[in-house]
């Protein structure tokens, strides 16, 4: 098909009627989620290494025959608890089957989890090492950490859950209820404290509380640490359980950027990063477009508490609002943000059609500016979908009300009805595509409002609640929300949290008198020396 289409390219050059350059697209192909593609034959793949590697960790393992007494048994255990995982992973987390980059990180990550248990637990009885440390050696909270900053808090569940029924067939007989007791413990406190981690100091906090963990439970239960004496008498157990814990944290936090480049994926600390007012584009926003770098802050803040009462991603919302009208540092002086007090509108100089244009192609020229600056995809994202395919009304009103004049010239006989514009209103839309996501409809929905909130005069809450209302049932009529997965509830809240939003922004001050003016209403007896000459010129009148 590549060459086929730079073949036709060719021809249609040939004939004048392209350029023969193919439109630049962002790709990441270089990534391993791009490079594996959604293909089902790897799907199938990743599923059969994954049951197979299992299987043969377990019959290598030294402690395999404590389950059953025959080989084929322990391998049969491990067959039938791979293919149960799978089986929970297709019913439950469908949407991240269907991508086999992210299948990778998670079977890998469970893989390379069981590897480590299986290694420790191997290395203590070769060294002979006291019977404690096997357990205590152990990051519980290593994978299922991964995976609840890069996939969220259910696959990071999954993960715990799933580690520590498989790790106990790799556990001496005698050890394996403690060790489900500090897995399934650790592995879940890691997921909750770091499903929304927005500071790699919680990365930290996470790894100490779960060596902590790890430490109370085999003191709890750990016939070996029986005794208070021995427990403060002996720093090691402290020094191993926490160290542990903390060595797996910094871990952690070295191994996010690496897997985020690898497997395409951003964490909401990676967001926070691009949300830095010093970014290239943003300082340049400051500079040339203070306008609009006004209206992204407001936008930002609009979006982020909207994303929030519904819990969507407010660090990706804020992010993406900053950079979502870059393209028009490219022009800033035809937007109506940038146009100073008396400066001369370039509007008044271009007809309706060729207006809407410029500011259609704002949306083209972020792009491009967020390619030269290898931006993420989903701010690229953003950039096309903020304004979906929704239509400059404006310049569309505009142009038809210059059409109707010409047909009043046809009418009274000074124009030809031939020489008539036709007005289409596909030429007044923005390309699309329409948000596809509840972070980009958010944002398309913040961006409107704000707009549109410049023009109320006199603010109250009643008609910002109006002008929210209005926007929100205007672009929901129109169809601009359809592709996104809003449900109506979260569009009510949503609804809340603009018109909350802009109240607080919006509110009216208190008129505080000057010092000259309270003094000269003290000595008039509480008026202010206007209003009382204006009092004598009234009662001396006849």
């Amino acid at each position: 098909m590549g060459f086929w289409d730079a073949f036709k390219r060719w021809k249609l050059a040939q004939q004048g009627l392209s350029s023969g350059k193919k439109r630049r697209v962002y790709d990441a192909d270089e990534r391993i989620g791009a490079l594996l593609g959604n293909a089902r034959w790897v799907y199938w793949l990743l599923c059969f290494s994954f049951v197979t590697y299992l299987t043969a960790l377990v019959m290598q393992h030294p402690h395999t025959g404590k389950w059953a007494t025959q080989n084929w048994q322990s391998a049969l255990s491990a067959m039938v608890l791979g293919v149960t995982a799978l089986i929970m992973l297709h019913l439950n987390h469908r949407d991240l089957t269907r991508k086999n980059g992210v299948m990778v990180l998670l079977l890998g990550g469970v893989l390379l989890q069981l590897t480590v248990v299986f290694l420790i637990s191997h290395w203590v009885d070769i060294y002979h090492l006291r019977s404690e440390y096997k357990l205590l050696l152990i990051p519980f909270g290593l994978v299922p950490m991964v995976h609840a900053v890069l996939l969220g808090r259910r696959v990071g569940t999954f993960s715990a859950v799933f580690i520590s029924i498989a790790g106990s067939l790799l556990i001496p007989t005698e050890e394996v209820v403690l060790y489900l007791l500090m897995s399934l413990a650790c592995g879940i406190t890691v997921v909750l404290l770091t499903s929304r981690v927005r500071k790699r100091l919680q990365l930290l906090r996470a790894g100490i509380y779960a060596g902590g963990l790890s430490l109370v439970f085999a003191v709890i239960f750990g016939d070996v640490l029986l005794g208070a004496e021995r427990l403060l008498s002996d720093g090691t157990l402290f020094g191993v359980a926490f160290g542990v814990g903390f060595i797996t944290a910094l871990i952690v936090s070295g191994l996010l950027p690496l897997l985020e480049g690898a497997f395409s994926l951003t964490t909401n600390i990676s967001w926070l990063e691009l949300c830095d007012l010093n970014h290239p584009l943003l300082k340049k926003m400051q500079l040339d477009a203070p306008g609009t770098f006004h209206h992204s802050l407001v936008v930002a803040s609009l979006a982020e508490s909207a994303a929030e009462s519904i819990g969507a991603n407010a660090a990706l919302c804020r992010a993406c609002a900053y950079f979502h009208d870059v393209g028009k540092l490219k022009k800033p002086e035809y937007f109506i943000e940038n146009q100073a007090d008396g400066m001369e509108n370039p509007h008044d100089a271009l007809t309706p059609t060729m207006s809407a244009l410029v500011i259609i192609a704002h949306v083209k020229d972020g792009v491009d500016m967020a390619l030269k600056h290898k931006l993420n995809p989903r701010i690229i994202d953003a950039i096309l979908e903020h304004h979906g395919d929704s239509m400059v009304y404006y310049f569309y009103r505009k142009c038809q009300e210059l059409k109707a004049l010409e047909q009043d010239k046809v009418g009274k006989g000074l124009e030809n009805i031939e020489d008539l514009p036709q007005v289409d209103d596909k030429n007044f839309r923005y390309p699309g595509p329409r948000p596809r996501s509840k972070e980009t409809g958010i944002l398309s929905l913040a961006d409107a409002i704000e707009s549109a909130s410049r023009s109320l005069k006199k603010p109250n809450p009643i008609k910002i609640r109006g002008l929210v209302d209005d926007i929100v049932r205007s672009r929901w009529i129109d169809g601009q929300l359809d592709d996104c997965t809003l449900t109506l509830r979260e569009l009510t809240k949503v609804r809340d949290s603009f018109a909350n939003t802009l109240r607080s922004m919006m509110h009216s001050r208190i008129s505080y008198t000057k010092t000259e003016e309270i003094a000269d209403r003290k000595s008039n007896g509480g008026k202010s020396a206007v209003e009382k000459k204006e009092e004598e010129a009234s009662t001396s009148e006849p």
